[in-house]
């Protein structure tokens, strides 16, 4: 495509870390002053839920949205996007990111554990903690690594760490399709990849009458996509935006103080 072809400019203006959020949004204003295009700022977790509905042709979702900093179960009730359950301190990407260094196997870790885990022979009791909607992941990354120096398996402890971190999620999950009253689920995020993840929520689904989604491997890291379609969405909806000067960034936006005018 050419410059001409381009009628909206679409950037992340949050959360996130406040350097990278600055940049992103200072090319996208030079970008749209050099070429008098139309500028819109987005929230990057909701560009992840509208690009797994967008690829899945899911209506009205329950999400897990399971990321490297991110572990959130959102629904839209009552006119916005909630947050049913999330973790208390670290995600479960990061979570699986930190085991993974600590035994060796480098980063990203997400995909090694999920190989190793396949090779795991038993399941090794860890910390199951769930305190209402929301999980706790970091005590069981310290045991089990506390687990690993005393001379456990990595692949029993890779396999014990997703049937127990991932069974949480399932839990939570199961309860908010209940209290919601939904019939899908979909899981987006970079952690969605993971094959056993997607089998436990497809059984639970399977079991509860409601359809399982898993957004496509492409889509579910973070990319370019989803801030474009998110801002597509918006702009659609409203067809104002704010002047160039005052648009900013919002390092602590959450996704519950998001406007989604764009939903009917």
């Amino acid at each position: 495509i050419k410059i001409k072809d381009i009628k909206l400019i679409s950037f992340s203006q949050g959360p996130g870390l406040p350097l990278s959020l600055i940049q992103g949004m200072k090319f996208a204003k030079e970008f749209s002053l050099k070429y008098n295009i139309p500028l819109i700022g987005v929230n990057h977790i909701c560009a992840h839920l509208e690009i797994g509905k967008l690829m899945t042709k899911a209506k009205n979702p329950v999400f897990v949205f399971t990321s490297g900093a991110n572990t959130q179960i959102i629904a839209h009730e009552g006119g916005k996007y909630r947050i049913f359950g999330e973790c208390l301190s670290i995600a479960l990407g990061n979570a699986l990111d930190k085991f993974a260094r600590e035994i060796g196997l480098g980063f990203p870790g997400g995909p090694k554990i999920e190989e190793m885990a396949k090779s795991g022979k038993k399941y090794i009791e860890l910390p199951y903690v769930v305190k209402g909607m929301d999980v706790e992941f970091s005590g069981i990354i310290t045991h089990a690594i506390n687990l690993f120096k005393k001379g456990e398996s990595k692949e029993d402890l890779c396999y014990s760490l997703q049937e127990t971190m991932f069974a949480m999620l399932v839990e939570v999950t199961e309860r908010a399709l209940a209290h919601c009253d939904k019939d899908e689920v979909l899981l987006i995020g970079g952690v969605a990849a993971n094959q056993r993840l997607c089998e436990m929520l497809n059984i639970m689904c399977k079991e509860r009458k409601a359809k399982f989604y898993a957004v496509p491997f492409k889509y579910s890291g973070d990319q370019a996509a989803q801030i474009g379609w998110q801002g597509i969405l918006e702009y659609k909806a409203v067809r104002r935006l704010e002047k160039l000067e005052k648009i900013d960034i919002r390092p602590t936006w959450r996704i519950d103080q998001v406007d989604t005018i764009w939903i009917k």
